[in-house]
């Protein structure tokens, strides 16, 4: 099926097996980020009032459990329907809302660190926008339109607009929104089992990595297992 958007930037609903590359590169990018400026604790911290230590990550959290959730019950269903615009259920996984993405996307931009407090006014902002046009549009706030208007809306801002232009806000939005919207659905068991990965599992034998895949990277003879 061809993509309604392809020509005119990246889709609303993202291709997959691209969402593993970006996935990679976020990992990649937190190895240059020091580990001490995310803590209130070790041998250079900032005097003064702040937001406390960092909550325990070493037990089960529910969401609220680390700082209040702050996003609105009218933000938390437009966030709910964008993510499924992004990200639809389909014959091989549920959609993101389906998955607690909505709860993860409330739980990061209510976290209280300066990186999350920028996505926070990113997102926010952004959401008062979709809603605005989408009562403007059909009538209906964003959750209320129907599935074609959401799509509809989403087509409009789903590429970088040029700067200075009237969606340069909106599209900048909703790039940081989907790059959320993949992170949080891909980092759960039912992602993980959607893109293949088999991480984390004990295995009695390792055997190397599949012989047709090293020859496609280009790797034969280079790596010895």
């Amino acid at each position: 099926m061809s993509d309604p958007l392809r020509g005119g930037g990246p889709p609303a609903r993202i291709d997959r097996r691209l969402a593993i590359k970006w996935i990679l590169a976020a990992g990649a990018g937190a190895l240059l980020v020091d580990p001490l400026s995310l803590t209130a604790a070790g041998p250079a911290a900032v005097p003064g009032t702040g937001y406390g230590t960092d909550p325990a990550m070493t037990r089960p959290n529910r969401p609220g459990d680390c700082w209040p959730l702050t996003l609105s019950e009218a933000e938390r269903r437009d966030v709910a329907a964008l993510c499924d615009v992004i990200l639809p259920a389909d014959d091989r996984s549920p959609s993101a809302s389906q998955v607690g993405v909505p709860d993860f996307i409330d739980e990061w931009i209510s976290a209280p660190y300066p990186s999350q407090a920028k996505d926070r006014k990113a997102i926010t902002e952004g959401l008062d926008w979709l809603r605005g046009a989408s009562r403007a549009r059909f009538g209906a706030a964003f959750a209320d339109a129907t599935a074609a208007e959401r799509l509809a809306l989403c087509e409009e801002i789903a590429h970088e607009a040029p700067t200075g232009s009237e969606l340069e806000v909106a599209s900048r939005f909703f790039r940081r929104f989907r790059n959320l919207t993949s992170a949080g659905f891909y980092t759960t068991p039912v992602g993980m089992k959607d893109l293949g990965y088999v991480g984390n599992v004990p295995l009695a034998t390792f055997d190397g990595p599949p012989a047709d895949l090293v020859a496609k990277l280009g790797l034969t003879g280079e790596v010895g297992w």
